[in-house]
């Protein structure tokens, strides 16, 4: 590994493990294979929580939410804490310490009242209203291109209609793929790159390009809206699922975002969407790293993670919620450059330890956070006291407050469910966790085993319900 190497992290927004897995979906996604092809694929990589203020503020901090306080979204009326701890150490201010150039493009969703610039990072634009509002620079970019955001109409909608409130979840977009938000954050990527290539040789540079997808509405133009068809694409597995045996909130989430109805006819047609906007935002990845290689900057560190995955129809569900299977909980994360060989790396290495991950590179102080850095993993070493399970966490939405934890082995899903009955799923029978083995007695021994090991988890994180919920488990 290069020291103090040059960093771009390109982080997408609701991006599924199996869009690049390399047995996964038949889903162009060739520039991000790049990425895993030409460097390193983590491939049990899990992100601490599925909900987007609560994740990217683990990677902000290296810790886990019941630390940061940032349980669910910011935006929302219901957020228990609208913004990040102003005295925690984060991953922007400890790069600036050690004398790095840090920017920031696209979405930033972590605080209510915050932006990159009160963390470290100099903020270069792309937000949009909805989560963060931070400027209006990407509108004025489409009025300018001659298309307006008000005045655009989307074609083929589909939309949930409750509570007199409907929810686009994907349409085609009329307008040229120049005047979509990934371009726009791509084309203001390119620019930083020019910008570092003419004053290259000075600090050594972080820069963070966040783009909001492929979160819903999956809103994409020609010719990613017809480039998959929704008659090819099969049900997936797990839209056979039956709730039998499952907590009743899965059934509730289910009436809650309004799909309960919505056949694989339906689905089929917002997959199709959503694989499309995947494609729009690898052509976009593609873009940069071809900048990178004209202006000689190979040695880069590239990282390519996303903040959770998204359900788009896996069990019969939309968007993400208390339901803790791996279509929302597993994410891609794969780097190239600055030394990196080619590799697949099996360990389980979570979101909350590309903070420590990065200042280790930058060779700045690691304050005491709950992630580990992945530098030795980046060396192609695993270390023998390295990890053999991942943690994860769920503290609720605007569904209401549901405390949830997980831990995930090799071959193994426990998940406590507090005010519900738990889960247990055997992934090498039941990839697809259809069946509930929580109450099986043959899996009696394998339950106990990691009940104790999720309260470890628990324990040693400081997690604050750690003390009561031992009462139950283990």
């Amino acid at each position: 590994m290069i020291d103090r190497p040059d960093v771009l992290l390109v982080l997408t927004d609701q991006e599924r493990y199996d869009l690049t897995a390399p047995d996964g979906l038949e889903v162009n996604t060739s520039n991000l294979d790049r990425i895993a092809e030409e460097g390193i694929r983590f491939t049990r990589a899990y992100t601490p929580i599925s909900i987007c203020t609560s994740a990217r503020a683990s990677l902000l901090s290296g810790l886990f939410p019941h630390a940061h306080g940032m349980l669910n979204n910011s935006h929302e009326a219901d957020a228990l804490q609208p913004n990040f701890p102003p005295d925690l150490p984060t991953l922007g201010e400890g790069l600036a310490e050690a004398g790095y150039e840090n920017t920031y493009l696209g979405k930033w969703h972590v605080g209510r009242d915050q932006v990159p610039d009160d963390f470290g990072f100099r903020y270069l634009g792309g937000s949009d209203v909805h989560h963060d509002d931070i400027d209006r620079a990407f509108r004025e970019y489409r009025e300018r291109l001659g298309h307006p955001m008000e005045e655009t109409e989307l074609i083929d909608p589909i939309t949930v209609d409750y509570d007199e409130d409907p929810t686009l979840i994907a349409a085609e977009t009329p307008v040229p793929v120049e005047a979509t938000r990934a371009y726009y954050l791509a084309e203001r990527t390119i620019e930083r790159i020019e910008g570092l290539a003419e004053g290259s040789g000075e600090k050594p540079f972080f820069h963070r390009t966040d783009f909001l997808g492929p979160h819903h509405p999956y809103v994409v133009p020609e010719p990613y809206a017809s480039m998959y068809d929704p008659g090819e694409i099969e049900p997936w597995p797990t839209f056979a699922e039956t709730f039998d045996g499952k907590p009743q909130v899965h059934e509730n989430y289910l009436q809650y975002r309004g799909v309960a109805e919505f056949d694989w006819e339906t689905w089929s047609r917002a997959v199709a969407r959503y694989f499309g906007f995947v494609t729009l935002i690898d052509d976009q990845v593609g873009r940069i790293l071809d900048a990178l290689a004209e202006h000689g900057m190979d040695e880069t560190l590239v990282l390519h993670a996303s903040d959770h995955g998204d359900f788009t129809g896996s069990h019969r569900q939309f968007n993400k919620g208390p339901l803790m299977y791996e279509e929302t909980y597993h994410v891609p994360l794969a780097a190239m450059g600055a030394g990196v060989e080619s590799r697949t790396c099996d360990a389980f290495v979570s979101l909350v330890d590309l903070m420590p991950t990065f200042l280790d590179l930058a060779g700045a102080a690691v304050p005491e956070v709950h992630g580990r850095s992945l530098r030795p993993l980046l060396s192609g070493e695993v270390p023998e006291d390295w990890r053999e399970s991942v943690y994860a966490q769920y503290h609720g939405d605007e569904f209401g407050l549901y405390s949830q934890r997980m831990v995930r082995t090799e071959e193994y899903k426990f998940v406590y469910n507090s005010p519900d009955r738990n889960e247990l799923y055997d992934l090498h029978a039941d990839p697809h966790e259809l069946r509930n083995l929580v109450d099986h007695p043959a899996y009696a021994g394998v339950r106990r085993e990691h009940e104790r090991r999720l309260l470890g988890w628990m324990e040693r994180t400081g997690d604050p319900i750690a003390r009561w919920t031992g009462n139950v488990l283990g």
